[in-house]
């Protein structure tokens, strides 16, 4: 069997605001549409289930991520989610320019959690709040050799 990541989708309270802050860090938007109807039930296991999507992509090809803004039923507001929490809980981006990534995330009011950390001499890495809560890793190698690699 052949298997491949396809996207990692991410419920959002503004999606729009969303786009802005990932498509200023880079990614593109592939395609945008609104769903709903029984498939839409069928698929995501949730009646009455009404989204707004967006389909983003990475400049390298590979990575997609799949915001959606709940329309029906209500989106369910949760306390921000911790690093340590068991489940899914951040999104996380090879980045050339640490600095520059993060001073594009303030510009959407997204911060570090606590600051930039230098592991081992092979990554400047950072978790920052980003919109609705998600935590956005951001990592830039310090080794041109170890640039596909994960931190």
């Amino acid at each position: 069997m052949d298997i491949r990541l396809e996207n990692v989708g991410i419920a959002v309270r503004d999606l729009e605001a969303t786009i802005a802050f990932f498509t200023d860090l880079g990614l593109t938007v592939l395609g945008r549409d609104t769903v709903s109807g029984e498939w839409a039930d069928t698929a995501v296991g949730l009646d009455g289930n009404h989204a707004r999507i967006a389909m983003l992509q990475t400049p390298d090809g590979h990575g997609r991520l799949e915001l959606f803004e709940y329309l029906h039923p209500d989106a369910i507001e949760t306390e921000p989610t911790l690093p340590n929490e068991i489940g899914m809980h951040r999104v996380a981006f090879a980045v050339d320019d640490i600095d520059e990534a993060l001073a594009i995330a303030a510009r959407h009011g997204c911060f570090p959690l606590r600051g930039v950390a230098d592991y081992q001499g092979v990554y400047k890495l950072s978790y920052v709040r980003g919109p609705s809560g998600i935590i956005v890793m951001l990592a830039q190698a310090l080794q041109p050799d170890r640039a596909g690699e994960s931190a």
